[in-house]
């Protein structure tokens, strides 16, 4: 694997090495030791996947507050996805800054996201299919959201929004003071 970090602090492109031969190809997409190395957070606690029936479906952006932060893997493993992270550590040199890649079945990038940022998608054709991969459990008392049109950020989205729940549609304008 290679990684490659991105313009946010501690978020990483993680690029699978390909072995091809006549028979297609293998790659590894997960390895402890080359997380570790990376001084990334190697724990794997729970795995996700998200599948969306409709283009321009939003989710997020979401994060869990602490003691319960997440560092997330996450790939497209069917359709393509429009990935978007906001960096919310009060002590990062990119604090409120946001980033987006395009994740998809055919670059089989990977994005790696550490504690404290928030995250979400937008889905750039039907049928998208997310794979995640979490350093710990799920706790719904935890979960907290940024609105995904949130004026602090002005995320650029590339399609419309034609599916988001009132959840994510309805959180409040995210405040730096709290």
């Amino acid at each position: 694997m290679k990684f490659e970090e991105t313009k946010l602090s501690g978020v990483y492109l993680v690029i699978p090495q390909k072995i091809e031969d006549e028979r297609g190809f293998f790659s590894r997409t997960w390895c402890e030791q080359e997380f570790s190395d990376q001084g990334l957070n190697p724990h794997l606690s729970q795995c996700n996947l998200s599948f969306n029936l409709q283009q321009g479906t939003l989710r997020g952006m979401h994060y869990q507050g602490r003691p319960y932060q997440e560092a997330k893997l996450v790939r497209c493993t069917m359709g393509a996805i429009y990935d978007v992270v906001i960096d919310l550590r009060p002590t990062s040199t990119t604090y409120l800054q946001w980033m987006s890649v395009e994740l998809n079945a055919q670059n089989r990038l990977m994005l790696y996201i550490p504690e404290g940022l928030a995250h979400g998608f937008q889905t750039l054709c039907d049928n998208a299919e997310v794979f995640y991969q979490m350093s710990t459990h799920y706790v719904p008392g935890a979960a907290r959201g940024v609105r995904w049109n949130d004026p602090l950020f002005k995320i650029e989205w590339p399609r419309s929004i034609e599916n988001i729940s009132d959840k994510d549609r309805t959180y409040a304008d995210f405040n730096p003071q709290s």
